[in-house]
């Protein structure tokens, strides 16, 4: 028998909200995993004490949340969802949307935490991987001729980025890494694109992208870190001259 907390301790959270909170704690109790089967309406109606109509709200609720997954007619239910990145990223960005996020505050991140990502792989990736990295470094071998391709060559570096932390091990520095790259890619705009174009910063750029993937094949973590240490100085460089700013706009999930 599930039981639903009294709504005594918490008077602003609805019935629906508490059965989903309490739906929530039976999963985890039961250490169910993606694909499991929830009990069916009835059940849950019997087991809550609560009507059919707080069972299918509580029900909305979770699978707005992403955390269940509900088929209507002959042999649906609900099962046990996985909440995807993009909802995640999507959900943490609509946070920031209110909070004045800034150039600066992301380098301020990125600087600590990329050149750690970058150390953390050394060595640990398949040549399949260091492929995938090569393909994006070498992408754009030519600096920008236009306002349109240089933002083409900031996504694509973003996007190696963004690929390192897909293969990290460590899956919260990765998010969090993979997450400011999509703010950047998403949500920023260069008020100073190409004017002029800054064929040092880019010769470099590309050159530490290429000489940090030589440094991870060897498996040499200090100088994957130092080269991505330079790399992200530069990077930030390179905004500040572009005048970068992240815009108030919601990303698509």
């Amino acid at each position: 028998m599930l039981e639903v907390n009294s709504p005594k301790k918490k008077p602003r959270r609805s019935r629906p909200v508490l059965v989903a909170d309490a739906i929530k704690e039976w999963v985890v109790k039961r250490d169910l995993s993606s694909g499991d089967k929830l009990p069916n309406e009835s059940a849950m109606i019997d087991q809550f004490g609560v009507s059919k109509g707080t069972v299918r709200e509580a029900l909305r609720i979770l699978e707005a949340q992403g955390l269940i997954i509900t088929k209507t007619g002959p042999g649906g239910g609900s099962i046990v969802g996985e909440v995807s990145v993009e909802r995640t990223r999507a959900l943490l960005a609509n946070y920031f949307y209110f909070q004045d996020l800034s150039i600066a505050d992301i380098y301020q991140m990125r600087k600590s935490l990329e050149p750690e990502l970058a150390a953390s792989l050394a060595g640990k990736l398949s040549s399949e991987q260091l492929a995938e990295l090569r393909m994006l470094a070498n992408q754009f071998p030519k600096p920008a001729e236009s306002a349109e391709e240089e933002k083409e060559q900031h996504i694509a570096s973003l996007a190696f980025h963004s690929k390192l932390s897909d293969f990290g091990k460590n899956k919260l520095l990765g998010f969090i890494i993979g997450f400011m790259s999509q703010i950047l890619t998403e949500l920023t705009l260069y008020k100073k694109l190409y004017e002029p174009p800054n064929f040092e910063l880019w010769s470099k750029g590309r050159e530490h992208q290429l000489h940090l993937i030589d440094a991870l094949d060897r498996g040499d973590p200090t100088k994957a870190r130092e080269i991505m240490t330079s790399h992200m100085q530069i990077a930030e460089t390179l905004m500040k001259q572009q005048e970068a700013q992240i815009v108030r706009r919601f990303i698509a999930e």
